[in-house]
């Protein structure tokens, strides 16, 4: 196993060159529908998008709720998203069909398809479309790890995970056989249906890279399945990185990410400005003082 430093690990210590948060205006555009034929959900089947003003080729993240598969929305996501676009990056908050009217797979199917809608249309608001990032929190960080390591779901759309230039997954769900049969309703109680369900029965030797965050006041399971997941992915020859963020909760996590200064928001900056051509905005000049 790496060595603790090696592995990302959070520490009290923050970066003395991190910028302040903020360079740029936002333009946001809410409730665009990534899917619209006859069954589309009016709720459901939508994205925002959060725009850096004025700035084009910028890298995308695409960002999927949680709330266990039954509940959130992206609106809950808005803060942590406009925080990514003032600092340069296209952020995109999606939503997708929710149980118990949904059953899996139909989650993960929205997410591709919202995903497929940003790769089709993001170049139109400024986006490099070979730059586009996969995030998730809780039940969207289990959607789109395995939208990332189960191709099925974007060979449906036409793509590949070749796509996904990264994944960035905070709190996920990478065994449903490791939490202990719950949510039945939505994926069942077969252990191979849920196994087959899991981003870790499909880890192979060609996932794009990832970031795996997680709390150290997490849910239980979390942190077992995590690191679990991390071995894996570092076993197969996937670029993974892993990270405990200290002080933390599963909801708190992902809650003061949007402070630019908070130890999960300067790891998610640091994988996309290693994995994309984004780079940090350069800190605002200081003014000149004059003595009297």
């Amino acid at each position: 196993m790496p060595k603790r430093e090696d592995r990302g690990k959070s520490s009290d210590k923050q970066k003395p060159d991190l910028p302040p948060a903020g360079r740029y205006d936002v333009t946001v555009l809410r409730n665009i529908a990534y899917r619209d034929d006859k069954d589309a959900d009016p709720i459901r089947h939508r994205l925002d998008l959060y725009l850096p003003k004025g700035q084009i080729d910028f890298p995308v993240l695409v960002f999927a709720h949680g709330g266990g598969w039954h509940g959130g929305n992206k609106e809950l996501y808005g803060p942590f998203a406009e925080l990514v676009a003032r600092n340069g990056i296209g952020a995109v908050t999606i939503n997708y069909r929710l149980s118990p009217q949904a059953r899996f797979p139909a989650h993960v199917e929205d997410v591709a398809r919202a995903f497929a809608w940003t790769y089709a249309n993001i170049a139109h608001y400024g986006g490099r479309t070979d730059q586009i990032i996969v995030g998730g929190h809780s039940a969207g960080g289990h959607l789109i790890s395995l939208l990332a390591t189960d191709e099925r779901y974007l060979q449906a759309e036409k793509l590949t995970a070749k796509d996904i230039r990264g994944v960035v997954s905070v709190s996920g769900v990478y065994s449903l056989n490791d939490i202990y049969g719950m949510y039945g309703s939505i994926f069942g109680r077969d252990r191979s249906d849920r196994r087959d369900a899991s981003p870790m029965s499909h880890v192979h030797d060609h996932e794009p890279p990832f970031l795996i965050l997680y709390a150290v006041k997490d849910l239980p399971t979390i942190e077992k399945v995590s690191e679990h997941f991390y071995e894996e992915l570092k076993n197969a020859k996937c670029d993974v990185r892993i990270q405990k963020i200290s002080d933390r909760t599963h909801l708190s996590l992902m809650l003061l990410a949007s402070d630019e200064n908070d130890p999960a928001a300067q790891a998610i900056f640091d994988f996309i400005e290693h994995y994309t051509n984004w780079k940090r905005p350069a800190l605002p000049a200081a003014k000149e003082t004059r003595k009297p």
